[in-house]
């Protein structure tokens, strides 16, 4: 399934006008109590601090929604604020060249730049410069936007660089024992602040909280570590796995209600065949025989004998077709043609898999074994063709014709049973069982098939494992990549898988979070 048909399917399952957990959502505007403040902080400083301020986050940490609140913010009558972007062009030239263009500067250079903005604080017009991405800004990058907060004394405008907490080591760098920049970190949500956040994007896209459980809350809160941009992906792969938990519930309905249609077809042949016998040949309480020799029957495959059949012109010889051998017909003989298996694999009652019943019966006394009995000569009418029962051999009048060595009846042999794979489920999660709760785990993807998980595996090989939790009440296989002692490492860890696997949007959680579930799954 592409990507673009597995997000209509999640729109269409929970009935949303948009995805909720996009990184980038029109008109989302969410602050906590803790973000609030910070806001505040960075007016009041680009206010009254002549120094660079720097914002501070791991990835996911909300830093340009930040940003963005605080473009929002400014009266724009009075601030023009410029946005500019580190990736893909973090050196001087890059950065100084998108200020330049958005305050209409010829010239690319600091000097030009510090001059326009003296001109617009003229006018009334303060300008913030607002850097996202800045921790890939190089080393002449940062001394040139050093340069700009430092600015002139007839202005400047004010700095902000938005990035990761690598940023502050290369900033020290430059700065030496000089004061020139002023650091605020973020911090996680609380439990609390994750379940308002999940209430307001999921609202805004037409869904309520309803849709997660106080412990799936929980969970969500644990394995995001309270970080926003983590909150967005684990809470999409869980309404992803309940999606499809539900789905294959649906798909699978259960085996007392439904039956494969080419078993109802074989069954529904061999009861029109036997109530067709029954029908033509009316059995009686006993058969003639001939001189002591006693009447054979055959089963079928239920056990129950078939009615005794009273052969016409028993005095006359009559050769029967296929001396030996067992007869098909119909749907029987073509469902000879393979295995019928129901949905877990396993060989329905009925089918050309299930073994039928073969009755034999002993030769007349006095006669030696190997030896052909006499048997009355008939046209029989066919009887159904389930029984296997070998037919008594015909003799000639006068001389009596050798035996014919019985062909090795095949449908007796007992149908090998499917090879099982071995399930690593209870391996797998031995293996979980046995590792630190501080480490961490790349999630891959769920699935409600045991067997879709272990082909994954086997296909991927290596680092990839899986294991069995309970969503819903129903399993799901969950598969996992790697072991890793932190999650900086298993995030670089997911820029290395292969280019499908990462289509799926991977994830670092704690080894705790899955032995959490596996208790549970027990």
């Amino acid at each position: 399934m592409t990507s673009l048909h597995a997000d209509e399917a999640f729109l269409g399952h929970y009935q949303l006008s948009h995805d909720p957990f996009a990184p980038r959502v029109p008109g989302f505007k969410f602050f906590p109590a803790q973000r609030k403040p910070v806001l505040g902080q960075l007016h009041h400083l680009a206010r009254y601090s002549q120094l660079l301020l720097v914002v501070t986050g791991p990835l996911g940490s909300g830093k340009t929604l930040l940003r963005q609140a605080l473009v929002a913010s400014t009266n724009k009558q009075s601030v023009q604020s410029v946005v500019v972007s580190a990736r893909g062009a973090g050196d001087a030239a890059g950065v100084l060249r998108q200020v330049a263009q958005a305050l209409d500067v010829a010239n690319a250079e600091p000097n030009a730049i510090l001059k326009q903005v003296v001109q617009l604080g003229l006018t009334g017009q303060e300008v913030y410069l607002l850097v996202d991405d800045a921790e890939q800004l190089d080393e002449s990058a940062l001394e040139a936007l050093l340069a700009l907060a430092a600015g002139t004394p007839e202005g400047r405008p004010h700095v902000f660089l938005f990035g990761e907490s690598s940023l502050i080591a290369d900033l020290e760098q430059i700065s030496g024992e000089q004061e020139l920049f002023h650091v605020i970190e973020l911090q996680p949500y609380e439990e609390e602040e994750t379940r308002e956040y999940l209430a307001q994007r999921l609202e805004g896209a037409g869904a309520g909280i309803e849709l997660f459980t106080a412990n799936q809350i929980s969970d969500i809160h644990e394995s995001s570590d309270g970080w926003p941009g983590n909150i967005n992906q684990v809470a999409r792969d869980a309404m992803i796995e309940a999606m499809i938990a539900s789905r294959s519930a649906v798909k699978r309905p259960k085996m007392g209600f439904t039956m494969p249609k080419k078993h109802v077809l074989a069954i529904s042949a061999v009861v029109v065949v036997a109530v067709a016998a029954a029908w033509l040949i009316p059995g009686r309480s006993k058969a003639p025989t001939t001189a002591g020799a006693p009447t054979e029957q055959a089963q079928l495959p239920l056990g129950k004998p078939t009615p005794n059949v009273e052969f016409a012109n028993s005095g006359q010889p009559t050769n029967l077709p296929m001396v030996g051998q067992p007869v098909m017909r119909g749907p029987l003989a073509e469902e000879a043609g393979g295995i019928s298996e129901g949905d877990d694999g396993v060989p329905v009652e009925g089918s050309s898999a299930t073994p039928p019943t073969v009755t034999t019966t002993a030769p007349p006394a006095g006669v030696p074994a190997g030896k052909p009995a006499p048997a009355p000569a008939a046209t029989p009418t066919p009887a159904p063709t389930v029984a296997t029962a070998k037919p008594a051999p015909v003799t000639k009048p006068v001389t009596p014709a050798p035996a014919a060595k019985p062909a090795p009846t095949t449908a007796a042999k007992p149908a090998e049973k499917p090879a099982t794979v071995a399930k690593a489920g209870a391996a797998g999660s031995g293996w979980y069982a046995s590792q630190p709760t501080g480490n961490f785990v790349v999630q891959i993807l769920g699935t409600s098939s045991e067997a879709n998980a272990q082909a994954f595996v086997k296909e991927q090989g290596g680092e990839y494992r899986y294991f069995k939790k309970v969503l819903n009440g129903k399993p799901l296989y969950v598969i996992t990549y790697g072991n890793f002692t932190s999650r900086a490492a298993a995030d670089s860890a997911i820029k290395t898988l292969p280019a499908k696997v990462q289509a799926g949007k991977p994830w670092p959680r704690t080894v705790a979070s899955v032995q959490q579930e596996l208790a549970t799954a027990r």
